[in-house]
């Protein structure tokens, strides 16, 4: 449960949008700690189903890294190689999951979320004669296609229809039991307002047949809490950790500059004017328009669904609902607690180390994890590291080292003298000359100014 005065500033916040975007209906719901604690509905009674658009990709993208957690598949895949025929040439499966793939942003024809599936019965029906709008693998260009594309891998490494394994896979391990292909009572109708007057007509809601994959989906604000819960940390047996945080790392910026918005894997990115990370998607078909987005640093989420084509901004609105969350109401940390055992070699691993003239520290957290950062108030964060082979060696989590191997090393009586991460030597003394430092050290060590006639 929220404070009076949290849940005050949702319930404005929420009413605010739905007045000021003119929308027939709202629902918004917000997370914390993995657990839907706030909700509201305007309009609508609970449980009503929504259509949720592109947030329809972000599922296609679970189904597309669990083949790939089971060896069925790798992001450096040629599309071709499991789907001949296509004529994407280089294009991969991480390139249309992020977006990068070159392809067009809309199928040919007319537009595909307006008019029945049955006009681009195949795959070759969505991609046209000219799929292709940039070189692969050089910039961010949204594709609807594109999940049309990962849709059909789905089908053919599953050997079912894709609808199949999303529920098998996803939402019956879920319990979401509310989200489906196409609308269940009760469900919101589209409308479209007008634009000078406040009145409305219905929208027309179309079987998107091979399109499906990139915006079919119903769903609810209680079953898109539960998916929201998977995108933060993952759940057993459906997507682990480490898989929910690389779809939710950035793989492309959609501008050159520096990122306040991009994409991951089948997962938008949006940075906030306060600094806060968000992970989620958006999505609209005609007459609806939906947001979820998670601050996992936050341990906060939003949702929210609403039944009109255009006016409210949505996106905006969740993050707005995760803002107030994290700031009115800060995560309170989780206690400090010592290890329960002592382990001498990770003991021996910990302290102060120099790369170069530069001091450093490597603690030893409570997780097991070592973390390296910068000596100082307010040091910079390098990596976390954890754990890699029997051999003693160590992965990095994130920062600069993400992914290298940090490997300690010992002189010929056992004794820890340095460590390599990356070509990176850590010594015990800022240019220790009994360490393999690159390049070796100056014999005469250090020395005053005075001895340096250039100076």
């Amino acid at each position: 449960m929220f404070l009076p005065s949290t849940s005050r500033s949702l319930l404005h916040r929420v009413a605010t949008a739905q007045v000021e975007g003119r929308t027939p209906s709202l629902m918004a719901a917000v997370l914390r700690e993995g657990e839907q604690v706030w909700s509201h509905a305007i309009g609508a009674e609970p449980g009503t189903q929504y259509r949720i658009g592109s947030l329809t990709k972000t599922f296609v993208a679970v189904l597309v890294m669990r083949l790939r957690d089971e060896g069925r598949l790798d992001l450096a895949d040629r599309i071709d190689d499991h789907l001949p025929g296509t004529g994407l040439g280089a294009v991969t499966v991480g390139q249309l999951l992020s977006h990068t793939a070159g392809l067009a942003s809309e199928s040919p024809g007319p537009w595909w979320e307006r008019t029945p599936g049955d006009l681009r019965p195949t795959l070759a029906d969505v991609l046209g004669d000219e799929p292709m709008k940039h070189p692969s693998g050089r910039r961010f260009h949204y594709s609807n296609p594109g999940f049309a594309v990962l849709g059909a891998l789905v089908e053919k490494l599953r050997g079912r229809p894709w609808g199949e394994a999303l529920r098998d896979e996803i939402l019956e391990p879920l319990g979401m039991t509310r989200t489906s292909l196409f609308p269940q009572d009760p469900h919101a109708t589209g409308c479209a307002v007008h634009p000078w007057a406040d009145v409305l007509q219905p929208e027309r809601v179309q079987d998107t047949g091979t399109m499906a994959p990139a915006g079919q989906l119903w769903s609810t604000v209680d079953d898109l809490c539960r998916f929201a819960r998977l995108l933060a940390g993952g759940a057993a047996d459906v997507l682990s950790p480490d898989t929910a945080a690389e779809m939710r790392t950035p793989h492309a910026a959609s501008t050159a500059a520096a990122w306040d918005a991009g994409y991951g894997l089948g997962m938008q990115m949006l940075r906030t004017s306060a600094g806060r990370i968000l992970a989620g998607h958006t999505g609209s078909m005609p007459g609806f328009l939906c947001a979820l987005w998670i601050s996992v640093d936050d341990a906060a989420g939003a949702v929210a669904l609403t039944n009109t084509t255009s006016g409210p901004q949505i996106g905006a609105l969740v993050a707005d609902l995760v803002s107030i969350v994290a700031e009115q109401e800060p995560r309170i940390p989780q206690p400090w607690k010592p290890l329960p055992e002592v382990d001498q070699k990770l003991l021996e691993l910990t302290g102060p180390w120099y790369w170069g003239p530069t001091a450093f520290v490597l603690r030893l957290e409570a997780d097991r994890h070592l973390a390296l950062s910068t000596v100082g108030r307010g040091g910079a964060h390098f990596a976390r590291f954890k754990p890699g082979a029997v051999d003693g060696t160590w992965i990095g989590l994130d920062g600069y080292f993400h992914g290298e191997t940090l490997r300690p090393g010992y002189d010929n009586s056992g004794r820890l003298t340095h460590f390599d991460v990356g070509t990176f030597i850590f010594t015990r003394e800022a240019y220790d000359p009994a360490a393999p430092i690159p390049g070796g050290v100056d014999p005469e060590g250090w020395r005053a100014a005075s001895d340096f006639p250039a100076i």
